[in-house]
């Protein structure tokens, strides 16, 4: 035994390393009963959960965007169709740099400036985790090259897009509308109507004309696909499919022909004109000049290209036909005419004797005539023939603005006629209400003659003018203008044809319209304002010019087309329906600034009419405007 050294106790030892072996075993026990407690949750109690994520990640649902339906004339012509084209897209969220990642593309793949603008006014307008074209319309080459590279652009994608086109161009640019982006008051609507769903995957929408009218016949139903993806996000292949349900086509009440030959007949003019097929109320014919190309949207329009449309004087995106509010000038006489013999005001034979102006009793101002000398002895029937003003300017203030207003609003001035595209002004009918609540002001005499001649308050769009001489060549019944056709069901393909209004009573008495119809007939007659173009005509026509004001001219001071600037010229009139007897089109026709209807406005009419009714092609030989002895 050494002194000083302690003994050792095993069986202490031994006891304490027992329990210590015990807790860890217990530990472990417990960590492995966790995890399989843990396992058990996951795979067995969670497995429907998880198994759905799972899925999810290896599984995409793509929508599929359905084609969206044609637009066609009333022949078959095609005025909007479809073409799929492949498309390089960046979503700008995940490039860190998108100008510099743009230069570097550049170097593989052709990106003009105009690409650029386009981008960058997209990216404005748009939410930056949305994919953006950048290049449109690429080439299998082009497309190849950026196959070989995409590993040096995260965020860009190549896409096969289905792409709108309007093979006619500008030709009734203002009917058909376009197509575009869809904003933020878009997905508002799409929202509101329930519609989120079935918009799923689609980057454009209508927005004018029939493409905006009728976006819900055209747009179509759509589709999905399930793709199996791995993990770098690629489809490796397809699952499951719902095939899309493609937008019906629709066949419009346009004649592409007409339209062509009545868009050719303003040469250079800014104006308006709209034929109407009177028994029907079918718009054979819708014209804004000048017109645009709806292509130039279909990508989003570049900045620059904006810029020249929305800038431009003549304002070639305002459609004319349908938002222009003119004075109607001397095409309100037939309806004057009639109000006084429908309110039996006065009589056909009731004769005045014009000396070239018309006076207020007790006011020293002139209404001038447009022939200074006055034309002599002027009744109903003469008045429409020749436009006497004088005449009209004693009627209207016989009637009183308030008979008068009755009387055009039940011809349908100062509302909107209800065509079926939308964006349609409603012109002005005046009162002394009207006036009142818009002016703070009472109604004065001199208001009433002007209105007498259609100037002063009174405002009608060519498509007011062109529905109300409808309405007399279909025999004073209302006619209801519209643009669609006819429907094809893309699953069915049955054609339904498209409803027509309800037939309206005659809101004229048969021997008023008679006798006014009669003095029409000879406006286009030697001696009438449209003589000249009237003249060697196969067919009778029932007519009426005008030329209405710009500014107003001062007392004793005469109007000179030669010294006054063209924003301040005379705008040229024309209402007229042929054949006469039995009428096959209506038409109003507005020339802005072309001076007088007899010599500019009803020579385009007579080259449509021509046209329409016998075949003959314009001739361009002849130079509008030149003459000068027809003044209205």
């Amino acid at each position: 035994m050494i002194v000083g050294q302690a003994l050792r106790d095993q069986q202490r030892e031994l006891t304490v390393f027992r329990n210590r072996l015990m807790l860890s075993g217990l530990a472990i026990i417990v960590a492995f009963a966790l995890l399989l407690g843990r396992f058990t949750w996951l795979q067995i109690v969670q497995r429907e959960y998880y198994h759905t994520l799972a899925e999810a990640n290896r599984i995409s649902v793509v929508p599929v965007v359905p084609n969206r339906g044609l637009i066609l004339d009333r022949n078959g012509e095609v005025l909007a169709a479809n073409y799929s084209a492949y498309t390089l897209e960046i979503t700008p969220s995940k490039v860190a740099n998108v100008e510099h990642a743009i230069d570097e593309l550049s170097a593989i793949i052709d990106v003009s400036a105009r690409d650029r603008r386009r981008f960058r006014k997209l990216q404005e307008e748009s939410k930056n985790f949305e994919s953006l074209p950048i290049r449109t319309r690429l080439t299998e080459e082009e497309v190849a090259r950026f196959a070989v590279n995409r590993y040096r652009f995260p965020g860009f994608e190549i896409k096969a897009r289905l792409f709108r086109s309007y093979p006619q161009g500008e030709v009734a640019s203002h009917a058909i509308g376009y197509i575009g982006r869809i904003n933020d008051a878009d997905v508002k609507r799409i929202e509101s109507e329930g519609l989120t769903t079935n918009y799923k995957g689609t980057d454009h929408i209508g927005k004018l004309g029939i493409e905006g009218a009728y976006e819900k016949e055209l747009h179509g139903t759509t589709g999905s696909e399930q793709v199996e993806i791995d993990s770098g996000g690629r489809a490796i292949r397809s699952l499951a499919r719902s095939e899309p349900l493609s937008g019906n086509n629709l066949t419009v009440t346009l004649d592409l022909n007409l339209q062509r030959v009545a868009e050719g007949v303003f040469q250079d003019f800014r104006g308006a004109l709209i034929a109407i097929e009177p028994k029907t109320g079918e718009i054979l014919a819708l014209v804004s000049k000048p017109g645009f190309d709806p292509n130039l949207f279909v990508d989003g329009i570049d900045p620059v290209n904006w810029d020249a449309l929305n800038n431009s004087p003549d304002k070639p995106l305002n459609n004319r036909a349908l938002r222009g509010q003119y004075p109607p000038g001397s095409t309100i006489k037939p309806y004057m005419a009639l109000a006084a013999l429908e309110f039996r005001k006065r009589s056909p034979e009731f004769t005045i004797n014009d000396p070239g102006y018309f006076t207020l009793a007790g006011v020293a101002h002139r209404y001038r005539d447009w022939k200074k000398d006055g034309h002599g002895l002027v009744n109903m029937h003469k008045s429409i023939v020749i436009s006497c003003d004088t005449y009209y300017y004693g009627l209207a203030n016989e009637l009183g603005i308030d008979a008068i207003h009755r009387f055009l609003t039940r011809i349908g001035f100062g509302a909107r006629t209800g065509i079926d595209i939308e964006g349609e002004l409603g012109g002005l009918a005046p009162s002394q209400e009207w006036k009142q609540q818009r002016f703070h002001q009472k109604w004065y005499a001199g208001d009433t003659v002007s209105v007498g001649i259609g100037q002063g308050y009174l405002l009608a769009t060519p498509l007011q003018l062109a529905t109300a001489v409808a309405t007399l060549a279909n025999g004073g019944v209302p006619v209801h203008p519209h643009l669609l056709k006819a429907v094809q069901d893309s699953k069915t393909q049955e054609v339904r044809i498209a409803g027509a209004a309800d037939a309206n009573a005659a809101v004229v008495k048969p021997e008023n319209l008679a006798l006014v119809r009669a003095a029409m007939i000879d406006v286009a007659r030697p001696g009438g304002t449209a003589a000249r173009a009237g003249a060697g005509a196969p067919y009778a026509i029932a007519a009426k010019t005008g030329t209405a004001q710009v500014v107003a001219m001062k007392q004793g001071e005469s109007y000179s087309e030669k010294r006054v600037k063209e924003a301040f010229r005379d705008h040229a009139l024309f209402i007229a329906f042929a054949p006469a007897d039995d009428p096959k089109l209506a038409m109003a026709i507005l020339v802005e600034n072309g001076g007088h209807g007899g010599s500019t406005a009803a020579p385009m009419a007579r080259e449509v009419f021509d046209y329409y009714l016998t075949g003959k092609k314009p001739d361009r030989k002849q130079k509008l405007g030149d003459e000068e002895d027809e003044n209205d």
